[in-house]
């Protein structure tokens, strides 16, 4: 693993976060109606920010992966504990998580959260599978 190597993993960290965050930000304000909702530029800059530092969460703890010693299921257990975790004290720190509303909203947000990291994590595990499959098809042509 060398610079390169975690300056693009932090780059594509805070994209797919901001991604992410935008993403569901778009999914409450059509389910509320866009019209009923309205963020500030504080709830932006936070949005923003707060979405960058867990997407730098799961990306740099998917540099895991580059580990051959570590079995693939303890790796994805070290990936998204530390990544949900950070995920889980940002949503607290900048109050994404209604916590204050009782058991069952924080219920269905992390549900909602597990299967948006299942989503994305099954996504980049099928490019990353098809891609070492491809270069394998390459090696056996030579």
């Amino acid at each position: 693993m060398n610079v390169s190597d975690i300056i693009k993993s932090l780059s594509m960290g805070a994209f797919v976060g901001c991604f992410i965050g935008l993403l569901v930000a778009v999914f409450i304000s059509f389910q509320v109606g866009p019209q009923n909702i309205s963020f500030s530029g504080t709830d932006i800059v936070n949005l923003f920010f707060g979405c960058i530092v867990a997407g730098w969460a799961f990306s740099l703890t998917g540099l895991i992966y580059e580990r051959e010693d570590v079995p693939l299921p303890l790796q994805i257990i070290f990936q998204m504990g530390i990544g949900m975790t950070v995920l889980f004290l940002v949503a607290i720190y900048l109050k994404w998580m209604p916590i204050d509303l009782g058991i069952g909203p924080i219920i269905t947000w992390v549900a909602i959260a597990c299967v948006f990291a299942v989503i994305f994590w099954c996504g980049f595990y099928i490019y990353y599978y098809l891609l070492a499959r491809n270069l394998n098809k390459k090696i056996v042509k030579k």
